[in-house]
């Protein structure tokens, strides 16, 4: 039983359908007689495509974390980026705890147990209220 709603509905996607056919035929003979040149531009469109996936594997996932210091030394972050505004340079609070993660990173392992040791041991956790 056909109506004149499916007997539209059919002569539309009869229509749609044959403008796309006929697109992609030439589009198929127009790749053929271009010979080295388009063997070039698809090699160059790889190459492209290749390093934007490479860009984004290269990515490192950030990470968001809290941690407890003494109230001293949260102050020392703020002198730091003093400085660094100075030196004309803006950085940011974790940029300057990546830098010192860095720095410790270069150092010996009897230095870099001799800044550990010599730090303040602290509770870890939130600080109570008073």
């Amino acid at each position: 039983m056909t109506t004149k709603k499916n007997l539209a509905a059919t002569a539309n996607t009869s229509a749609k359908k044959s403008p796309v056919k006929k697109a992609q035929a030439p589009e198929k003979s127009a790749a053929k007689p271009a010979g080295k040149a388009a063997v070039k531009t698809q090699a160059g469109a790889a190459s492209k495509q290749a390093t934007k996936k490479m860009k984004k594997d290269h990515k490192e996932k950030v990470v968001r974390d809290s941690f407890t210091m003494p109230q001293s030394e949260y102050r020392k972050i703020a002198e730091i980026k003093e400085t660094c505004l100075k030196a004309g340079l803006h950085v940011k609070k974790s940029e300057v705890l990546r830098a010192g993660l860095k720095a410790l990173c270069e150092k010996s392992d009897a230095q870099l147990k001799l800044s550990l040791k010599s730090l303040e041991k602290i509770r870890t956790g939130r600080p109570k209220k008073h």
